[in-house]
């Protein structure tokens, strides 16, 4: 059943309002997922400059262990090479300590003195002299026996003192090791924490985005049908104006078909034609109008 045109019409602006508002509804829609994907997208880009703070700090915390770790592993060879030197002085302070003299250096120093000022100023047979040169050279292996043991010990003293700052040394840096690694792990735990949480946004940000442009594009797909029942009642109102000016003049036509029959009875009745009247009668008929157009 067709309805009349301005039923039709009426029907196509409550359709084209329906879909107007379908359509802003969607945009505003689109435009609030729109705004969150935004947000979220700002929330990454702070996230994502945290873990790249987060990254340096831990990348320059490794990178002190390292060189911490490769200074204790030094500290540590030569602690151990300073022990095995330590031993082999013990070793030979021990060998010397068995021929190690009972008198003391500054008391063989004096009987060398004593026995030397004998040999250089007493007459002396050779034998008697020998003899006091053996003794010189005996008590001159004595002293340097007692020498030699005291530059050990001396030695040993240094030794241990160096072992000792070595095991400082190395203690400091295993503590300042043990500090950076547990530094770097906390700044390692809290950046795979923000880049679980950048993940989970990115996923946020992409099912807000894929959201918005399917809101949309169904506000384009009521955004073209309003253009075209907008267009449909476009053509409908044309269709009436159309209409309405030909009854126009239809009715004009009659009104003047029956002011000339009018004024024609007027005329056969000899009565006095208005200006209208006689202006009226003046016109060509119309089946003269067409002859004269033909």
């Amino acid at each position: 059943m067709t309805h009349p045109p301005e039923q039709r019409i009426q029907e196509l602006n409550q359709q084209l309002a329906a879909a107007r508002r379908e359509r802003d509804q969607l945009n505003e829609e689109a435009k609030s997922w729109a705004q969150k994907r935004n947000q979220t997208d700002q929330q990454i880009k702070a996230l994502q400059t945290e873990a790249k703070s987060l990254r340096e700090e831990r990348d320059e915390a490794n990178l002190q262990v390292q060189v911490l770790k490769a200074a204790r592993e030094k500290a540590r060879d030569q602690r151990k090479e300073k022990h095995d030197q330590i031993i082999k002085i013990k070793e030979q302070i021990k060998a010397l300590a068995q021929k190690k003299p009972l008198t003391k250096l500054k008391d063989l120093e004096t009987k060398i003195q004593n026995l030397e000022w004998k040999i250089q100023t007493s007459s002396l047979s050779v034998k008697e002299e020998k003899a006091l040169v053996e003794q010189v050279q005996a008590l001159e292996k004595e002293r340097v026996t007692y020498k030699k043991q005291q530059k050990l010990r001396n030695s040993l003293l240094q030794l241990q003192a160096e072992t000792k700052t070595l095991e400082t040394q190395a203690k400091l840096n295993h503590e300042k090791l043990s500090n950076l690694a547990e530094q770097s792990q906390k700044h390692h735990l809290q950046l795979m924490q923000i880049l679980g949480e950048v993940k989970s946004l990115k996923q946020t940000a992409d099912s807000a985005h894929q959201k918005c442009i399917q809101l949309r594009q169904k506000a384009d797909t009521f955004h073209e049908k309003s253009i075209e029942t907008q267009q449909q009642i476009s053509s409908l109102k044309a269709q009436l104006a159309q209409k309405e000016k030909q009854q126009y003049e239809k009715r004009g036509q009659a009104l003047r078909e029956e002011a000339t029959r009018k004024a024609k009875e007027k005329m056969r009745r000899g009565e006095k034609l208005t200006w209208e009247e006689f202006t009226l009668l003046a016109e060509p008929e119309e089946t003269d109008k067409e002859t004269t157009e033909h």
